[in-house]
């Protein structure tokens, strides 16, 4: 049998067990990489207030999406998806190990900073990649909605419910301790996949394309199917205009809200909440509305949410405008990725993907930089929130025109 005949017959053939395994994996990748989304920041405060060096940290973390995104999708094309996770997550954890060195011996500054965030994003561009190829090939058609909803609970739980407040609160007591938290959790991401029986390699006339051919594939398929290519744009104007104000989260909560460091932690910790909610709701919001309903309604919700937070200055209120922001961003990508998973071939999922990712989340550099601008410009934090919220009333707007006429149900 064909390795490629294994990633379609997988969801049939004790699915929901090996997919378990991969449930485990992300859970405790996401967790570290939660803590240490928070005390990567925290630890950059510590050496410049500059709105703009901030943004540049967001920035930088996201920059190797941009440059390795579709590199990263035509290689797990040709490699064997399980061990190209393991190996990614077995970078990150030295990488970030390291990091707690310098930082235990005080010798890290901003631009040490940047270059451990390029390294930890460049090995998460293989490690999320692979990810986000594999539930296809673990679950049948029929549980896509209900594995990808599980999946983006375990990054929520990992990364704002549990992630944010463990990343300030050691931040607090020692600034090293995060760092070592969130190296130890992608070590055990890796052990953990190693329990994932079978192998995940694509078809054998994929595996050695070249990895230009691969974009060129990926690209090609994207053109000649309009429903997805629409959804791809939604996706990177969603992107983008929602980080002009999530990389100034950490100034609005400091800043705006007045919240200590340790509190800023439990602010995340309520878009925790939020997110969590949007998981368990989605898949009953599309069984009865269908996709483009939840999809438009999360977009508008995601703009209610940023500009009330940018007209509020009480910090609960403002908690729970960030949980609605969170659900209501968690149920749209929840439908993006069904739709992937269920509009694109398996063997073609990693191309696609790569180009997908170059797209969306290229464009979160983009607009962590103009959020640093605009917050200069305006004068707080709370500002760039209140005009991010206003443009994704725009992005819904164009949502709802765009997938007017489609395939999306």
């Amino acid at each position: 049998m064909h390795s490629g005949s294994r990633l379609q017959n997988a969801g049939r053939l004790g699915g929901d067990h090996r997919f378990r395994w991969l449930l485990a994996s992300s859970a405790t990748a996401n967790l570290g990489d939660g803590i240490g989304k928070v005390a990567f920041p925290l630890l950059a405060t510590t050496l410049t207030r500059d709105p703009v060096q901030i943004a540049a940290l967001s920035a930088v973390q996201f920059v190797p999406w941009l440059l390795f995104a579709i590199p990263a999708g035509a290689l797990i094309d040709r490699v064997d998806r399980k061990k190209a996770m393991i190996a990614a997550n077995a970078a990150r954890a030295v990488a970030v190990a390291a990091v707690t060195v310098l930082v235990a011996v005080h010798a890290m500054d901003i631009w040490t900073i940047y270059v451990a965030a390029l390294l930890v994003g460049t090995a998460e561009t293989v490690a999320d990649s692979a990810a986000n190829v594999l539930p296809p090939a673990l679950v049948p058609a029929e549980g896509l909605e209900s594995a990808n909803s599980r999946l983006q609970a375990c990054e929520i739980v990992g990364q704002t419910f549990l992630g944010g407040p463990v990343g300030s609160a050691t931040f607090a007591l020692f600034a090293a301790f995060p760092f070592l938290l969130t190296s130890a959790g992608f070590a055990v991401a890796a052990a953990v996949l190693l329990g994932l029986a079978g192998s995940y390699r694509p078809q054998a006339e994929t595996a050695t394309i070249s990895i230009r051919a691969g974009f060129t594939a990926g690209a090609g398929w994207l053109r000649e199917h309009p429903t997805l290519l629409r959804l791809l744009a939604v996706a990177g104007l969603l992107s983008l205009v929602s980080e002009l104000a999530q990389a100034q989260l950490v100034l609005y909560a400091l800043e705006d809200l007045r919240l200590s460091e340790a509190a800023f932690g439990l602010f995340s910790f309520v878009g925790g909440i939020g997110g969590l909610a949007g998981a368990a709701l989605t898949p009953r919001l599309v069984r009865r509305t269908g996709r483009r309903p939840v999809l438009i309604g999360g977009v508008l919700c995601c703009a209610l949410g940023f500009a009330g937070m940018g007209l509020v200055h009480q910090p609960v209120l403002a908690a729970l405008l960030f949980g609605l922001f969170a659900a209501a961003v968690v149920a749209v990508n929840v439908v993006l990725a069904t739709a992937r998973h269920t509009l694109v071939p398996s063997e073609l999922l990693g191309r696609v993907l790569g180009v997908w990712r170059t797209v969306v989340w290229g464009a979160i550099p983009i607009g962590a930089l103009l959020g640093g601008l605009c917050t200069e410009l305006l004068g707080s934090a709370g500002r760039t929130f209140t005009a991010s919220g206003v443009l994704l009333l725009a992005v819904a707007g164009y949502a709802a025109f765009a997938l007017r006429r489609n395939a999306l149900r």
